[in-house]
């Protein structure tokens, strides 16, 4: 089950939408509609699903995120529900006890979480796993002021059509025609705020088949994005991609 999970959330790849039943984030097949389309998205319909709005807050002790990030971004994919890098393994979250391996980061806009109600142009999910095939998504809001650098550095290939994969891994090249790729990896680490203080819950997946039992970790403090950055998704997403709150059910959110 724990591997079905990990491979759910890895589904974000061209050719794994192609064998998944369509869905949308709106009309006939948008997230009302989720958990009807088909059994496999049946857990779209369950109590522990997100994003939430993170209200009502519990005060615990939660443990300092140890974040061990290279510059590992590989290749840049716009699959029709997002923008999506991918990411060489060697980076990790140290989590619960636990070492969980940086698979992939994607983009909301606007944010799918709230927090205390409020809605962020932009929402940054970095989606981990471990040897279990268990996730942790460390979300980080993102609001306008200047241009983020990792962002700066993934636009450059941003896949204007659906379906688009372009490499980071190669050269950057000036001639006409040829692929373009960043001239050295992208890191992670300028996506995360200086201030590492977090809410937590226990949630979904925020896509189908929206598997639960996801560790949700979202970073108190946001970051900032240009305009320019934010319109620039938007204009290759052409709608927005964000899932609506779902209920907590009796969820705690720790602080």
């Amino acid at each position: 089950m724990r591997k079905s999970l990990l491979a759910a959330a890895l589904l974000l790849c061209p050719a794994a939408f192609a064998a998944t039943p369509h869905w949308e984030y709106s009309g006939e097949a948008g997230p009302a509609q989720w958990a009807r389309l088909t059994p496999e998205f049946g857990q779209c319909a369950g109590s522990n699903q997100s994003p939430v709005n993170l209200d009502g807050l519990v005060e615990a002790k939660l443990a300092p995120l140890q974040f061990h990030y290279l510059a590992g971004g590989q290749s840049v994919t716009n699959n029709g529900h997002t923008v999506q890098v991918d990411y060489a393994p060697g980076s990790s979250l140290e989590l619960d006890g636990m070492h969980f391996e940086l698979k992939q980061f994607h983009f909301h806009a606007p944010s799918e979480n709230l927090i205390k109600g409020k809605s962020y142009p932009l929402e940054g999910h970095l989606v981990h796993a471990n040897a279990k095939g268990e996730l942790a998504v460390v979300a980080v809001m993102f609001e306008s002021g200047r241009a983020n650098p990792a962002l700066s550095q993934a636009w450059q290939q941003l896949p204007a059509k659906a379906g688009e994969s372009r490499s980071l891994a190669t050269p950057l090249s000036a001639k006409a025609g040829e692929s373009r790729s960043l001239a050295t990896p992208l890191s992670a680490e300028q996506l995360l705020p200086t201030n590492r203080d977090y809410y937590r819950f226990s949630g979904s997946l925020t896509t189908p088949p929206c598997s639960e039992g996801v560790r949700w970790l979202v970073m108190k403090q946001p970051v900032q994005v240009s305009q320019a950055q934010i319109d620039a998704f938007k204009a290759v997403m052409h709608h927005p991609n964000n899932r609506p709150v779902q209920p907590l059910h009796g969820r705690l959110v720790l602080q």
